[in-house]
Order: C-alpha cells, then sequence, then structure tokens
C-alpha cells in the first residue's frame, strides 16, 4: 500500500514552512507518494537534518518567543518589553489566558510540535523499507524517534493529555481523541530506549551536535523523574554522572559562552552559526537582549539591538542573594549600570534605557560578548550560541531528587553540595526531611533559570507542608510571588513601571492554570473530538 500525505502538510514538514490556521480544512486531493523519497543516503540524512531544524524552531522570532513565554509566566521573570505591543505573551505571563482568546503564540508552538512529530513519524515509519545503507538507517529512525519523544514531552508538559500520533497521518487522519498523559509518557520510554540502545555515544568532530545515546538517557532521566519513577529517574542520572564523557564545566558562566560549542558539560544543544549566508544562528540572544542599549558615538558595532522580552524578576535575584551565590546570580543576571561577569574589560558599565524594561535586568546566559558583536555584519538570526537543551548540572539535581524520595538523602545533599561547590558554596548537609526538598528544588532554580525548566517544576512539585502544587504557592492572590510583588519588593526598576502590572500572576486560578487551554483552532479542526482542559 502506498503511503501518502496531502501537498500541503508534506510541504510544512520537509520545507519548515508555516501553516495557515485553516490548512486542514483543505479537501485532500493532491497527494505525494512517498514510497521512492528515501532513494539515497544523502536523502534520508537530509529529511532527518529537518527534523532537528523543527525541533529547534530557529527560523523566526515568533516561534522562539513560543518557548520563552513559558519563562515570563513563572517567578523567575517578567514579560518585560515595555515598548512594543505585548500581543498574546502579556496574557500568558500574567495567567489572564482563557480557552477562548488562548493566545496565537501557544497554537504556533502546539502546531510545531506536532509538525516535528509529523516529520520524525515520516522517518521512522518510511526509513525501514529505504535502499540505504543499514547502519545509517538504523541511526537515523533512532535520532527521529529522539526527536518525537522530545516534542511529545514538551506538549505533555504545557497542555497534559495529548493527541498521540506515531503513523504518517494525511489531513483527514488526524482528527483523534486526547490520549492520557500515562499513554504519551510510555511512547515516550519506549522510543527513547530504542534511540538510547542504537545512537551512538559520540560523533567525529565534522558531525558533533547529532543526538547521542547519552541524550537519550538523559532525557529519559528527565522523564522519569517527571513521571515520579524515582527508581528509574536515578538509574538514569547515575549512569550517565558515573559512566558518561561530560564533566561540570569548571566555570559556571561558560556554560554558555558563544566560544564554547559542545563544551564538556553539554549532553545535547541546538547548534548555531554566524554564517553570514544563512540564517542558522540562535535569536533568543536578541530577543532576549537589552531593548534600548546605550553606547558612546562612534561605537554602534557594539549594539545588539535587542527586543527586552523575557526580563529577570528581581524575587529571582533574591533567591540568589539568600544563599550569597554570587558566581551564579552574575552568571545569570546583568544589572543595568554593572559590569557584565566575564566581559569586565568592554562591558564595565552595562547601559540601556530602563524605561522600556520592566526589571533593569537582563539573561547573562544570553549574552554575546562586544567582541563578538564587533565580529558579525549581521546580529539577528545569526548569533552563534548553541541552545543547549541537556546537560550534566541536570543529571546532579534529578539524582538528588530521585535519591531524596528514594531515602537516599546522604546522595542526594552530596550532589547539590558538588553544584555548589563549583559555585564556592558550601553544602547543605544539615538540612533533613521538608527542608532538604525545598533545598534540592531552590539548587534547581538556581543553578538551571532561564533553561525552560522552571514553569514545568513549579507545575509537577507538590509542597511538602501545604500538599498544593508548587505553581499554586507561587501565584494567585496569595502567592508568595504576587504577594513579594505587591507588597514586599522595593525594586527600584519593577514598581515603577505600571506598563506590566506589579501583581503578576494574580489572575492564576487553581485547578485550571496548571496547563495551557488547548488551542481552540485544533479543537475545531478536529472535529470537537480534541477535548478541553479542565475549568477553560
Amino acid at each position: 500500500m502506498k503511503t501518502k500525505i496531502t501537498h500541503l502538510l508534506l510541504a510544512l514538514l520537509l520545507l519548515g514552512g508555516t501553516a495557515c490556521e485553516d490548512f486542514i480544512e483543505i479537501d485532500n486531493r493532491g497527494v505525494q507518494d512517498l514510497d521512492n523519497y528515501f532513494a539515497t543516503d544523502a536523502e534520508a540524512e537530509a529529511f532527518v537534518n529537518g527534523i532537528y531544524k523543527s525541533f529547534a524552531i530557529w527560523d523566526e522570532w515568533w516561534q522562539q518567543i513560543s518557548r520563552i513565554t513559558n519563562i515570563m509566566a513563572t517567578d523567575d521573570a517578567w514579560m518585560g518589553n515595555l515598548g512594543q505591543d505585548p500581543a498574546d505573551h502579556y496574557a500568558m505571563s500574567h495567567y489572564w489566558v482563557d480557552a477562548s482568546s488562548a493566545p496565537g503564540a501557544l497554537a504556533n508552538y502546539y502546531r510545531f510540535k506536532y509538525e516535528n512529530i509529523g516529520a520524525a513519524n515520516i522517518a521512522i515509519n518510511l526509513l525501514p523499507s529505504a535502499n540505504i545503507s543499514e547502519n545509517l538507517k538504523a541511526r537515523l529512525i533512532a535520532e527521529a524517534k529522539f526527536f518525537r519523544a522530545f516534542s511529545y514531552w514538551e506538549l505533555v508538559q504545557n497542555f497534559g493529555d495529548v493527541v498521540l500520533i506515531t503513523q504518517p497521518e494525511s489531513t483527514d487522519g488526524i482528527n483523534k481523541t486526547r490520549a492520557p498523559k500515562a499513554e504519551v509518557y510510555a511512547q515516550i520510554v519506549k522510543d527513547l530506549k530504542d534511540a538510547a540502545a542504537v545512537l551512538p555515544p559520540s560523533y567525529p568532530d565534522a558531525e558533533l551536535g547529532r543526538v547521542t545515546s547519552w541524550a537519550a538517557k538523559a532525557l529519559l532521566a528527565r522523564t522519569y523523574l517527571f513521571m515520579e519513577d524515582y527508581t528509574n529517574a536515578y538509574a538514569y542520572a547515575d549512569t550517565i554522572i558515573e559512566e558518561g564523557p561530560f564533566i561540570l564545566e569548571p566555570n559556571f558562566v561558560d556554560i554558555w559562552s558563544v566560544y564554547n560549542h559542545n563544551g564538556v558539560e553539554s549532553i545535547f544543544e541546538i547548534k548555531a552559526s554566524a554564517d553570514q549566508s544563512q540564517n542558522v544562528g540562535n535569536r533568543f540572544s536578541v530577543v532576549m537582549a537589552a531593548r534600548g542599549e546605550i553606547w558612546p558615538e562612534g561605537e554602534g558595532d557594539k549594539v545588539m539591538d535587542g527586543w527586552g522580552w523575557c526580563v529577570p524578576s528581581s524575587h529571582l535575584e533574591q533567591a540568589y542573594l539568600s544563599e550569597g551565590d554570587e558566581i551564579r546570580l552574575k552568571s545569570t543576571i546583568i544589572k543595568a549600570g554593572e559590569p557584565v561577569y566575564g566581559d569586565e574589560t568592554d562591558n564595565p558599565n552595562y547601559q540601556f534605557d530602563t524605561n522600556l524594561n520592566k526589571s533593569g535586568r537582563v539573561w547573562r546566559k544570553y549574552y554575546v560578548p562586544i567582541a563578538m558583536r564587533q565580529e558579525l555584519t549581521t546580529k539577528d538570526r545569526h548569533i552563534p550560541l548553541p541552545k543547549i537543551l541537556l546537560r550534566l548540572g541536570e543529571m546532579y539535581l534529578t539524582r538528588a531528587e530521585a535519591a531524596y524520595f528514594l531515602n537516599r538523602p546522604d546522595q542526594a545533599k552530596a550532589d547539590i553540595a558538588t553544584l555548589r561547590a563549583r559555585v564556592e558554596l558550601g553544602d547543605k548537609n544539615h538540612l533533613s526531611g521538608n527542608d532538604l526538598l525545598l533545598a534540592i528544588w531552590k539548587e534547581r532554580r538556581l543553578e538551571m533559570a532561564s533553561e525552560e525548566l522552571r514553569l514545568f517544576d513549579l507545575r509537577r512539585q507538590t509542597h511538602p507542608a501545604s500538599g498544593k502544587k508548587m505553581i499554586v504557592e507561587a501565584m494567585g492572590p496569595n502567592g508568595y510571588f504576587v504577594q513579594y510583588n505587591m507588597n514586599e519588593s522595593t525594586d527600584p526598576y519593577e514598581t515603577i513601571h505600571p506598563e506590566e502590572r506589579q501583581d503578576k500572576g494574580i489572575q492564576f486560578v487553581e485547578g485550571r492554570h496548571e496547563l495551557w487551554p488547548i488551542p481552540q483552532s485544533e479543537i475545531d479542526r478536529s472535529n470537537k473530538l480534541i477535548s478541553q482542559n479542565p475549568n477553560y
């Protein structure tokens, strides 16, 4: 039987094109025969390379901000940008979102993930019959399974139960109901185990950046942690720490350096290049850079021309200060008027227009040093800063948390002590019980800030004393983050900018906002088979 797919969907998957929201309504007439598509090794590899690209959401700012919005919706950040129309990002970061007005960024994100899954399904199901090298075939299928698993992992964290598709589908075949989260997790685990069994542990220099067996195992460790399967979470994290080739980056700030691609701590990252003839660099460093940088006349080549979206909160800064965590603070947050850590000589007094920035802060992890800026003819879409998605520091945190729940407190303390020693902090060996768990979670916040895990962590973590999810502890009228901003904070930058309201998070509703709503466009195009999340 020939496998067929509509011209439009094929274009989306192969070329990474942009879909209009109503493409599902197009009649399923013109079709493309895919039986002989993977005719050569090069053709097959090019297709899977496209899966890397579509997973990264690398091309346009509105694609990348779909990821950034999740950081804005936490206690770590504000929406930030006071100089542009906030559009739908305000609704998500301040929890004004509802089903009828689900933001376009949310619908885009949902669609991007299923485009990536669709491409992975084509590779997984059609490559086995392709007349290409067997070793290459096995590896490419494993890479596709990794990305299918990662896309589903992200969908589950954002939406809970989601439609589970594992076969190539034409536009008249994707009207399905949502699968229970447990079923989706089972598919994620299966895909990652399959991938880990086939993928190589490393690649030659020319192919650095491809998915390895270690990356599949690291995502398994994360997945099991979120599933509360602490035995397997511990086992996979322990394997990576004890047997893997990775070590902690000696200097915390160097983890995200534009000069440190595939660093010693990086398990998997999306590559980026400054190639001026291609748009293959990241845009996070532009979208999240300081808006309205101020430089003396004649120094225009130093300007980043940032957009100022998603800026760090003073609440996050206070979390570092409460631990005396100077190194991770300086490596994570840049405050207006202060020297940039690691770039003090060229940027000793970082100046930008604080009237355009809610908090007077930007992320150090996405900062581009002045020397690099001066090398780039074109900065936007050409920043050579990889996006690290899995790293060793997270594995220590995973093992620590799993050890706690497995009643191995000494191991948990040892793991957070290892991370704290890197940034010249003492251990937490005096803690026990609930205090130790909360310390592990705080360590996770300080270590992983802005790395897209905070919202998902707050949603999964249950406060050991109150029994409420940590997102409920943080947000809502009585949430600690809302109370801090309204009644405690005297931050001179944040409190003077009513353009972004100081009561961020007060609209959070327990029992609703623990997940985002399913975009209404997706419910409509499924002929109402897809149900909405609770209380939307």
